[in-house]
């Protein structure tokens, strides 16, 4: 599933080649996406022009004139820049043609991404309202999570990965986050101190970031804005290793379920 550095990937992507253009035409081949292409999407885009791209979460807005388009990428979708001519290929849901010969183009094998309209302003969508910080801003550090853990069960990967806590640290970054603070995925969130959990907000942020740099995680479906993979992967210390060497200690990485989702760490350099 594209996480947020993929989405963040593909908005610096895609954005040089779109924003500030007229939309020219509008292509729907598969309208059926997780919620149905808007019936008006052609008759509203054509002839308007985008704007600044933002990203809220793994959602990006595109401004176009007076209204913001919303898109999600689902667990298998992607947006790419191609020319007029490039014939489109299966899973090819939506272009917009934009000046010059570009196209925006939507792929979605799964169809459980979408493009909407956004509902009122960005803070007020439904989708968007209850969200949490962003983990690059200033609004998320560990004393955010330290404060809602307090007597919290759960174990603290899940916890992580709550959309309310903080938004777009998915199942990869989790790990890899903490990895990197020795905690184990399995703890109680509510039974770690002030100072780990510190460590892991500043661990959230580097590897995210890192991964940002670098261009998102190379999954199967998952290409950038220009149609270049990411390559994160290679770096990856925990996440899809299970039984390898831990890469600081040597030690075998156990894999264990949590919050329905496979989770690796290391016994030893994770406590």
């Amino acid at each position: 599933m594209p996480e947020l550095p993929e989405v963040e990937t593909t908005r610096r992507g895609i954005a040089p080649y779109i924003e500030g253009c007229e939309i020219r035409e509008v292509i729907v081949r598969q309208p059926r996406l997780r919620t149905p292409v808007p019936d008006d999407l052609a008759d509203t885009l054509v002839g308007q022009r985008i704007g600044t791209l933002g990203r809220r979460a793994k959602y990006l807005l595109m401004p176009v004139g007076d209204r913001t388009l919303l898109w999600h990428l689902g667990m298998s979708g992607s947006l790419r820049v191609a020319r007029l001519g490039d014939m489109p290929r299966k899973h090819d849901h939506v272009d917009l043609v934009v000046e010059d010969g570009v196209i925006l183009r939507y792929h979605d094998p799964r169809r459980f991404g979408f493009v909407d309209w956004l509902q009122g302003a960005p803070l007020e969508d439904p989708r968007l309202a209850r969200l949490g910080p962003e983990p690059l801003s200033p609004d998320f550090d560990g004393e955010r999570l330290y404060r809602l853990s307090r007597k919290r069960r759960i174990a603290v990967k899940p916890f992580l990965m709550d959309n309310t806590v903080v938004v777009g640290v998915g199942n990869i970054y989790a790990s890899e986050a903490l990895f990197l603070a020795g905690i184990d995925p399995r703890r109680a969130a509510g039974r770690i101190s002030r100072e780990r959990y510190e460590r892991l907000a500043e661990a959230a942020r580097e590897v995210l970031a890192s991964a940002i740099t670098q261009g998102g995680t190379t999954l199967r479906d998952f290409v950038s804005g220009t149609g270049e993979p990411g390559y994160f992967a290679q770096r990856l210390n925990v996440y899809g290793r299970q039984e390898a060497p831990c890469r600081r200690c040597g030690e075998p990485l156990r894999l264990v379920t949590l919050g329905q989702r496979a989770s690796v760490f290391c016994p030893h350099c994770q406590r």
